[in-house]
């Protein structure tokens, strides 16, 4: 099939392209803006509960050791108060209160009791004359007995006996000695764990959060609020969490609890020089609650733009693309005859001039084929216009059937004149496809009542690189064979090279 100018090239898309390709990079830059914003504010918010949990911590070390401080002054009063010598001839009243002194300033206290060497209560701060009881298997007993030098000791949590809902105590115990070190008993204050409580119940940390209270060992001293029932004084250091507390003893981290599955920020400290871990564990949920609802709604205002953006640009394309469609319509009919649909005189020009440029650089043959209806004019008045364009439009049907390569070019000259332009074809191969075109357009089929044939006189003229013809003289030489055809008789084809 031949290819005719007479269709113009499809307009480019580069235009379009590149608006898709700047929406496309737009739309990437606002999300990676917004995305970069979001992750910085997630950091953000991660470092300012590290920095409220730590806060927290702060507070409870300073109070605890404060009510730490105060039970280790009653039981270092209590044991200073046992080695007066002058407290054996007084009375019962005045002795307790010796003894006793310090222990009035202790919040959430319990009993302050004082041991002998085999654990048995000497003197009790309740009551002038103590009740029996012995406590030698204890555990701060046990330990300062076997311990000399351990100091102030804490031990695990147990309940007393009393019929109460606050039956849950720790000690604070410090061991007797003699002036030559031997063993001679414990003083031991106990303390309620309610003090725990109410302490941690006054800062607020939110919902599914908690503040626990561990020891050395990883025994729970306290937590609020309590995750598990029977928590109190189990042994925890088994969990993951609890171990990288006990090992790492100062610091912070996001971990899944292995209770409730819930993830938190725990952040930890030792209390003093206490064998005691403050950890608060800040739920991730309430941490992050309000940047999730900001990054929502942000994301929400971003995906509209984006999605408005591409939107815009979609209908753009769309209106671009029916420009071009326009575009390209109104240039195939700035180039195509609108009777035959061949190229018009205007293409044929244009492309004349091209292929005589390109035949110039490269030395090729190119031939121009003048085509005239014969007759024309009687066949018109026989059959009026209709029937003469009607037999316009065939011949131009067979013209461009018999050009095969996408060079070759057919276009209406004028009235019932046709030119064809066979660029790197020789005379000889030029004269072939005339000669197809004279014969198919002679076996067109006749018109109704008609006798005569309608036939085609063809001249052809080609320039080569020997020759030294121009541009015009071509079109004359195949216009003067037009005419040599027409006068030997119409109905044939002449080569102006005789």
């Amino acid at each position: 099939m031949s290819s005719s100018p007479a269709r113009p090239p499809r307009p480019t898309r580069r235009p379009e392209f590149m608006l898709i390709l700047g929406s496309g990079l737009t739309v990437l830059m606002i999300v990676s803006v917004v995305t970069v914003l979001l992750i910085r504010e997630h950091a953000n918010t991660l470092q300012a509960a590290k920095r409220t949990a730590s806060t927290i911590t702060q507070l409870i070390d300073a109070d605890v050791l404060r009510n730490v401080e105060l039970y280790d002054l009653s039981l270092k009063g209590l044991i200073a108060a046992t080695e007066r010598s002058d407290l054996e001839g007084v009375s019962a009243n005045i002795r307790h209160l010796v003894l006793f002194d310090r222990s009035t300033a202790a919040r959430y206290k319990g009993d302050i009791l004082l041991l002998d060497r085999t654990g048995e209560v000497i003197a009790d701060s309740s009551l002038l004359k103590p009740k029996p009881g012995n406590f030698a298997d204890r555990d701060y007993f046990q330990v300062h007995r076997q311990n000399p030098e351990l100091g102030l000791f804490i031990s695990r949590p147990f309940q007393t006996h009393c019929v109460c809902e606050d039956n849950w105590r720790i000690a604070f115990s410090r061991r007797v000695s003699s002036a030559d070190g031997r063993f001679m008993g414990v003083a031991v204050a106990s303390m309620r764990l309610s003090y725990f409580a109410q302490l941690f119940n006054s800062l607020n940390i939110g919902n599914n959060s908690t503040i626990n209270l561990l020891n050395h060992q990883g025994i729970l001293l306290a937590q609020q609020p309590l995750l598990e029932p029977d928590i109190i004084n189990k042994d925890l250091s088994a969990r993951p969490n609890v171990a990288r507390i006990l090992r790492e003893r100062d610091g912070s981290f996001s971990s899944v609890s292995s209770v409730d599955r819930q993830r938190r920020l725990y952040t930890f400290s030792n209390v003093g020089a206490l064998p005691l871990i403050v950890v608060v564990a800040l739920s991730n949920d309430e941490i992050f609650a309000p940047w999730k609802r900001a990054a929502l709604l942000i994301s929400a205002a971003t995906g509209v733009l984006c999605i408005g953006l591409l939107w815009l640009t979609w209908m753009l394309c769309m209106e671009l693309r029916r420009r071009y469609r326009a575009e390209g319509v109104l240039s195939e009919l700035a180039a195509t005859d609108p009777l035959t649909g061949l190229a018009n005189r205007r293409t044929l020009d244009q492309r004349l001039n091209l292929e005589w440029d390109r035949a110039q650089r490269s030395g090729e043959p190119l031939t121009l084929l003048m085509i005239d209806v014969d007759h024309f004019k009687a066949f018109n008045d026989r059959h009026g216009h209709q029937g003469g364009d009607e037999a316009l439009r065939s011949v131009a049907q067979v013209i461009e059937s018999n050009i095969r390569r996408p060079a070759d070019l057919a276009a209406r000259y004028g009235g019932e004149e046709f030119a064809v332009i066979l660029p790197n074809t020789d005379s000889q191969g030029a004269q072939v496809i005339a000669e197809h075109i004279r014969s198919s357009v002679e076996h067109l089929p006749r018109v109704a009542g008609d006798t005569q044939p309608v036939t085609v006189s063809i001249g052809l003229s080609s320039w080569h690189k020997r020759s030294n013809a121009s541009l015009e003289e071509l079109l004359l030489s195949a216009d003067r064979a037009l005419y040599e055809a027409k006068d030997g008789g119409r109905n044939r084809t002449v080569d102006a090279a005789g």
